[in-house]
């Protein structure tokens, strides 16, 4: 019997971590529902599941949308029979100080970064409820700990994940329902080589990324596969004791102080 078989997951985000954890929840024998904003990503995903004979629907929905936050759920619900684990890994990334950044880009952020999650709890829980407990992770990112300068709407929702999470941590405990977060450091994703051509308009992306590699003690930046491995885990029967918890997948990056 294979880990997650008889489980159903929603997992958001088609692209980079949030496609990878979908995979591997669904190749641990769990029907996935994964849900995204973008169409080829989307597809390419469906794509991969089919070819890999994996139990993976893919949905389009905006999930800083209640109504169709509110359909997928109900969808997956209807068509798997209940709800146990639900993986926010949805995000995007805007760049720029306080001064820079447009209230709209910053209402953006916070609503697909922080409120995304709420909507799955919002409208996820009492469906997880009736299976008599079950298990949320929500990814949030090393920058809700330590940021780097010019990503403030980033920055400040990842840290509002922080709480968020341990908010629903201790409202659900006597639901047997887990609540944990995952910050992961630079990881090789569409969202990392978007954050290179940033920070470095003039180099190629794939040197740029090796810097940030340089800057974790580990010597490289980590993949989606790695992050996926942690979020499976914490989904699991395996961490049945964990709940309100942030995990590091940052190959050490926060462990040190920036002098030699």
């Amino acid at each position: 019997m294979k880990e997650f078989e008889n489980q159903v997951a929603i997992v958001t985000g088609t692209t980079g971590i949030g496609r990878a954890i979908a995979k591997r929840l669904a190749a641990g024998g769990c029907s996935v529902v994964a849900c995204g904003i973008e169409s080829s990503a989307n597809h390419e995903l469906q794509q991969e599941a089919q070819a890999s004979g994996l139990s993976l629907l893919v949905e389009t929905c905006d999930v800083s949308q209640p109504e169709q936050v509110k359909s997928v759920v109900a969808k997956t619900v209807k068509t798997h029979g209940g709800l146990d684990i639900i993986v926010n890994a949805a995000a995007i990334h805007p760049f720029g100080t306080a001064a820079e950044t447009e209230p709209d880009s910053w209402n953006r952020c916070m609503a697909v970064n922080v409120g995304s999650i709420f909507l799955l709890a919002h409208f996820g829980i009492p469906e997880i409820k009736k299976r008599g407990g079950g298990s949320m992770v929500n990814l949030s990112s090393v920058q809700g700990h330590a940021c780097q300068r010019g990503v403030v709407a980033y920055a400040a929702s990842k840290g509002a994940v922080h709480s968020l999470t341990r908010a629903l941590a201790l409202d659900h405990a006597k639901d047997h329902i887990r609540v944990n977060s995952i910050s992961p450091g630079s990881i090789r994703t569409p969202m990392l080589a978007r954050a290179a051509a940033h920070f470095g308009p003039d180099l190629p992306a794939e040197t740029v990324m090796e810097r940030f590699g340089e800057a974790h003690p580990m010597g490289r930046i980590g993949t989606p596969e790695e992050v996926a491995e942690l979020a499976a885990f914490l989904v699991s029967d395996k961490a049945g004791f964990c709940t309100g918890g942030d995990y590091l997948v940052d190959g050490g990056l926060l462990a040190g102080i920036g002098v030699q």
